[in-house]
């Protein structure tokens, strides 16, 4: 097979590295980089040319932007510097899909799209597969006019209820521009906020591939708090760099509502899902290949935006797993949510785990990332970024958003924390209490559950009494990458014998599993439970919709 390969050229692999990383392979990681033979200047590589246009991209602002790939055979022989093997690589495809007879005429056009990772890019062209990659050739260099215009907007819901974020990155360090947000009511007069600014280095990481193959420069990540709103207002704002010379760089307009006061009745509409991660708009291939549903939940968000309020994404995030660029794919393809409406996550397995770093799970989930990248590209209203729970006052909800990878036992610092969050709440204000949380503490029948006890092994016996206690309506997870819907239940068994409509207590919690956002799905157990209402193997999200303080719409 011969195969096209997107790199950053900037980086210089090192062929003795060790991949101790085990869990989650996929084909990027599988393609044998240590075994690559450099043939750009032998005579079986001499006519090969790769050709790539336009070269300069986002001359219009964007962030983003379709080019083509032109590949030939030729009886030139061009003087080609043998490149650096660049690490993290981006995607790549089958050359055959930009010609089927490519191997007998030598000629092919392959379309993709590329996004402003703030770096100029190459094209490598290889043959030998994955296992045994021989590169032949390498393409002009491509870049965008300004890659490091600010892109990829984030909004987050503050500490306050009537305090908007906005985090977005960069290309620029504090030492070259002054970063801001021009902000204001829709149509009248606009002021200007400072940015707290971060980013993170190699040696954050917690191991491979994240600080070796996977490693690239993150560039630099700006928040902004946006305080004093008006409820249910509209409000505009924009991103601005100041230079050294007063030069102003612009992104464009964005536009988003505030938050209602707590306990105001009016429409709001909340959306629920993790496990989603990113894929390739052009059909590319890229190392991680098992978030193939992801596209459809965020072009369905898209085209729904205007009934949409609120998102929670609630764990498992990007799937990078330790391949930093995929990180700036995953921003990419959900800025148009994010920019509009606030965009809140929780930790899951793959943004956090790592054995020896304080995660409550020890395995290799992360990638080596151990919550440096997620805790630092998004905003989150917690007390200590390490420990990602935290509460959200929206209109008539109060959502209590739990930590998973880190103890959530009775006695932890995290438990208090969740006892806090459902006893405060005004029942007669905030009649929706919400319980969120990566991994399934309560009930699922997916098939790996259904081994460990239908949850995570403690998570019943340290908050079901909780829950019960402080009547939580709803308590919803992901991590079984499925749908599932369960009675209002307590110490297994229904309290409530209705199936579709409740009206009055409760008197249990409704479970349930939202992990259909876009990973590839989770099988059910083949068992029946009284508990199990609804079941679906399938990709999806929820949207909860609060009428007044006595109808909520649940739909899946």
């Amino acid at each position: 097979m011969v195969a096209l390969v997107l790199t950053f050229c900037a980086i210089q692999v090192n062929p003795t590295s060790p991949y101790p990383y085990v869990w989650w392979i996929h084909p990027f990681a599988r393609i044998a980089i240590h075994n690559t033979v450099l043939a750009v200047g032998d005579a079986a590589a001499a006519a090969a040319i790769v050709q790539v246009s336009p070269s300069l991209l986002g001359s219009g602002g964007q962030s983003f932007e379709w080019y083509s790939i032109k590949l030939s055979e030729s009886s030139e022989n061009p003087r080609v510097v043998a490149p650096l093997l660049c690490t993290a690589p981006i995607k790549y495809k089958y050359v055959q899909y930009g010609n089927p007879n490519y191997k007998s005429t030598g000629k092919a056009l392959l379309k993709l799209q590329l996004i402003n990772q703030r770096s100029d890019f190459s094209f490598a062209l290889f043959t030998g597969g994955l296992s045994k990659p021989k590169l032949i050739a390498v393409s002009n260099t491509i870049a965008f006019a300004n890659p490091n215009l600010p892109n990829y907007p984030r909004l987050a819901q503050g500490k306050l209820w009537n305090e908007t974020t906005v985090t977005w990155t960069s290309g620029y360090s504090i030492r070259e521009s002054e970063p801001f947000v021009e902000w204001g009511k829709q149509g009248e007069n606009q002021s200007r906020s400072p940015t707290t600014t971060l980013t993170f280095g190699r040696h954050s990481m917690c191991g491979a591939p994240a600080k070796t193959v996977g490693w690239r420069d993150p560039g630099y990540f700006h928040t902004s708090f946006l305080t004093g709103l008006w409820s249910n207002s509209l409000y505009t704002y924009k991103l601005g760099h100041k230079l050294s010379n007063s030069t102003i760089i612009w992104s464009q307009v964005y536009q988003f509502k505030s938050s209602p006061y707590p306990g105001q009745s009016s429409l709001q509409r909340a959306i629920i899902f993790g496990d989603m991660g990113k894929d390739e708009a052009d059909g590319s291939n890229e190392y991680n290949q098992f978030q193939r549903g992801s596209l459809s939940t965020s072009k369905q968000l898209i085209e729904d935006l205007k009934n949409i309020d609120l998102v929670f994404h609630i764990g498992d995030i990007s799937y990078a797993n330790g391949y930093l660029s995929q990180w700036d794919q995953f921003t990419s393809q959900v800025e148009p949510i994010a920019s509009s409406v606030p965009y809140m996550i929780a930790s899951g397995n793959h943004e956090r785990d790592w054995p020896n770093s304080g995660s409550f799970y020890e395995n290799y989930d992360s990638g080596g990332e151990c919550g440096v990248v997620a805790e630092t590209m998004f905003y989150v209203p917690t007390q200590n970024k390490t420990k990602l729970w935290y509460s959200v006052d929206y209109g008539m909800f109060r959502f209590c958003i739990a930590d998973t990878e880190n103890d959530w036992r009775q006695g932890s610092e995290q438990y208090k924390f969740i006892e806090e969050c459902l006893s405060s709440v005004n029942r007669q204000k905030q009649p929706w209490l919400i319980f969120l949380a990566h991994r399934v503490l309560g009930y699922s029948s997916s098939l790996f559950y259904y081994i460990q006890g239908y949850a995570e092994p403690m998570g019943r016996e340290s908050l079901e009494n909780l829950w019960r206690k402080y009547n939580v309506d709803i308590a919803i997870s992901g991590h079984a990458h499925n749908y599932e819907r369960t009675c209002p239940i307590y110490q297994r068994k229904c309290m409530n014998n209705e199936s579709k409509e409740y009206t009055g207590s409760l008197n249990g919690t409704i479970h349930v599993v939202a992990g259909g956002g876009g990973a590839s799905l989770t099988e059910f157990a083949p068992i029946n439970t009284t508990w199990s209402i609804f079941r679906d193997y399938d990709y999806g999200f929820l949207k909860l919709t609060a009428f007044n303080h006595s109808k909520l719409l649940f739909e899946y």
